[in-house]
């Protein structure tokens, strides 16, 4: 078959058990020694598929259980594929595909107001109990900020805040904008630990729903709102602007749009903090499977194609942090709680939505480990001295505002 020849291919390190839909066994073992693992496929037309489309089909055939892992999980034979990939040089039907990515990127990253609300429902307007039944008790779903290994998945994700804060360098009564809300864990944090009044939009109805509805309860209405508006249409000026987790939905058409947008939105001596997922391999494009079933239009860009854009801008670029591995970890929290979670999840939906976002999950995390995905905050201002010539601001504040451990759980 003609994914034999693809295998023996790719696997460089450890070996690969393949039972075909014939029940026959092949074996592909890698010069290194490592790991065994074994698929197995179902039907005769998925080695086909997976030579021709293996970035896509993989998951595909995964989530249709055509192809399973009877020896491991689907975590294992991602990550056995990544690792030897970074062994095995790209092989010619790969070297294609890549080309036609890269050529069609700019098409599949296209996102007008209209295709961003749609992309956006695509994701996040999923049902509200899925998202609590794998993230942390306050929602937020992007990378988590690891003072160590041993944080739990709320103190990673109370160590983002109190970062993101720290690099807003807020002052009582100030108003800031945050762009792409999520659920509003953020924003509120930031009302209730700054003393600002918050603006956060977003494009998800779902999402604004629970944001509005955590405001109200809490009691913060007056100095916390929610909008559902995309950040083209939003009107007026902010002291601070922060946007976690929405830039890799920007895409790299709208790079010079959406700086213009932050810049004129931002007062003079204001401070923006953008955190995003980005690559630390130069341009690329967006998996295709990704792109498909998890995130239509969105992209995680390498640094070098949005710093550019930020000078044409006219911006300060006035710090610069490069996250590596916090995603990684904060996904493994995910994935084990997901999967903790799973007859609850299949309740909710079906076994196939389970193993696509178990494949999601998995890929992610492994994206972290092994394919140079890594998270990056960018500080800008439109003045060279809005923010103090030392870093020793963020640290002193995090040091004033730590909260410990107990009082989290608590």
């Amino acid at each position: 078959m003609l994914l034999s020849h693809l295998l023996r291919h790719i696997v460089r390190r450890g070996t690969l058990r393949v039972i075909d839909a014939e029940k026959q066994l092949h074996i592909f073992a890698g010069a290194e020694p490592g790991r065994t693992i074994t698929m197995q496929l179902h039907d005769n037309s998925v080695a086909r598929e997976l030579f021709l489309n293996g970035s896509v089909k993989l998951g595909e055939t995964f989530m249709d259980g055509r192809m399973t892992v009877p020896d491991g999980s689907i975590y294992d034979l991602t990550d056995f594929f990544a690792e030897n990939l970074t062994l095995a040089p790209l092989h010619p039907i790969m070297k294609l595909a890549d080309k036609l990515s890269l050529w069609l990127r700019r098409f599949q990253q296209y996102n007008p107001m209209s295709k961003s609300r749609a992309n956006v429902a695509h994701h996040y307007d999923l049902s509200a109990t899925l998202y609590s039944l794998f993230l942390d008790n306050d929602r937020q779903y992007s990378c988590g900020y690891f003072s160590t290994l041993d944080d739990s998945l709320e103190d990673a994700q109370a160590n983002k805040k109190q970062h993101l804060a720290a690099k807003l360098l807020l002052q009582p009564g100030q108003h800031v904008l945050d762009i792409g809300c999520g659920w509003g864990g953020l924003a509120i944090y930031l009302a209730q630990e700054c003393n600002v009044r918050v603006t956060g939009i977003t494009l998800s109805v779902e999402q604004h729903r629970v944001a509005t509805q955590r405001a109200q309860v809490l009691g913060l209405s007056d100095r916390v709102k929610f909008e559902l508006i995309d950040y083209r249409e939003v009107t007026g000026q902010f002291d601070r602007i922060v946007s976690v987790g929405m830039f890799e939905h920007v895409g790299v058409v709208q790079y010079p749009a959406f700086f213009q947008r932050v810049k004129e939105l931002l007062t003079e001596d204001g401070i923006a903090v953008i955190h995003s997922i980005g690559r630390a391999d130069g341009p690329s494009y967006t998996n295709g499977w990704v792109r498909k079933y998890i995130f239509p239009g969105g992209y995680s860009p390498a640094l070098s194609e949005v710093l550019p854009v930020v000078e044409r801008t006219g911006f300060w670029m006035t710090d610069c942090e490069i996250l590596r591995l916090h995603y990684a970890e904060t996904l493994k929290h995910w994935r084990m709680r997901f999967l903790a979670n799973r007859e609850r999840v299949k309740a909710l939906y079906d076994e196939r939505f389970c193993r696509m976002w178990e494949f999601y999950l998995a890929a992610s995390e492994i994206a972290f480990r092994r394919q140079g995905h890594m998270n990056f905050q960018i500080q800008l201002a439109k003045r060279v001295d809005s923010v103090p010539i030392t870093r020793d601001y963020m640290f002193d504040w995090e040091r004033g505002h730590h909260t410990r451990k107990s009082e989290r759980a608590a």
